[in-house]
């Protein structure tokens, strides 16, 4: 994804799309601490969606001019 958004996108629905990535990156956070994740996805695959979800997240984040998420620790 590049870092800007075509001119017909507006901030509007780019900072929806942020939303939507936050909650996506929020549900992975909780299917990796309740353990959930180990019936729906092999170790793995559970990484690659995870960096995947983490990325995208930051992407819209900077797009939409919000501050990105620090890594929990």
């Amino acid at each position: 994804m590049s870092d800007s958004w075509p001119q017909s996108m507006s901030q509007e629905i780019v900072g929806k799309w942020h939303e939507l990535a936050e909650r996506r990156r929020a549900h992975f956070v909780e299917l990796y601490e309740s353990g959930r994740w180990k019936r729906y996805y092999g170790e793995n695959e559970f990484v690659a969606q995870m960096r995947d979800v983490v990325q995208l997240a930051e992407t819209w984040a900077r797009l939409s001019g919000a501050p990105t998420q620090a890594p929990a620790e």
